[in-house]
């Protein structure tokens, strides 16, 4: 695990601390970033609903997607028959644990970029890449949950129990993983940013101390 994420650290971190972008207008990928932000409040409610009975909510691809969008019912997906493949698998704690890993990972990531954005450290075309790297995680955890439904649901995977939990315990390290990496990224990020402050406070003492506008 270490490695895989030394191989991520290192193709994604010199990247965002480059200076110099262009002073250009906000792509659509951000612009879209920040209206998934706004929708992922709702999903937060959701999540935390499922953890509260152990009920994990069901219906595969889908149901996912449309959660990860705000488009969904409670009423319709946070029922008490939801097929669950057997107890053992329903009851198995590494399930709400990548529930409060997800929750976890929305929540640190809006907040982290929503801190960055107000700073007025970083270019247009930083936030840019930041928005691109918060969304591509997002995506990859929303293919977890995804695989996540489809492993403890009575479908058609031809898998004992054993076998779901042990592919259980896969989903959680993946999660887990991009957890790790957001925390590592965001704080990367914060001391940048904290770094940028000092030398703007640098250079405004020296401006007023020689009555430099």
């Amino acid at each position: 695990m270490k490695k895989r994420n030394s191989m991520l650290f290192a193709a994604l971190l010199p990247l965002v601390f480059c200076l110099g972008f262009s002073a250009r207008a906000q792509s659509t990928e951000v612009q879209q970033l920040l209206l998934n932000v706004e929708k992922l409040s709702q999903l937060k409610n959701i999540l935390a609903d499922m953890k509260k009975g152990y009920t994990i909510v069901m219906g595969g691809y889908n149901t996912i997607k449309n959660i990860s969008q705000g488009n969904f019912s409670l009423h319709e997906f946070f029922l008490d028959g939801l097929m669950l493949v057997s107890s053992e698998v329903k009851k198995y704690r590494r399930v709400v644990d990548i529930i409060d890993y997800q929750k976890a990972l929305v929540k640190e990531y809006k907040r982290a970029y929503q801190r960055f954005q107000r700073s007025g450290n970083f270019g247009v075309g930083e936030l840019e890449y930041l928005g691109r790297v918060y969304k591509q995680l997002f995506d990859q955890s929303i293919d977890n949950l995804d695989e996540l439904a489809m492993v403890i649901t009575s479908s058609k995977l031809r898998m004992n129990d054993q076998e779901r939990l042990q592919a259980i315990d896969r989903i959680f390290a993946s999660t887990q993983d991009k957890l790790m990496f957001l925390r590592y990224f965001n704080e990367r990020g914060l001391i940048l940013n904290q770094q940028r402050d000092k030398q703007r406070l640098e250079i405004e003492s020296v401006r007023d101390f020689y009555g430099l506008d």
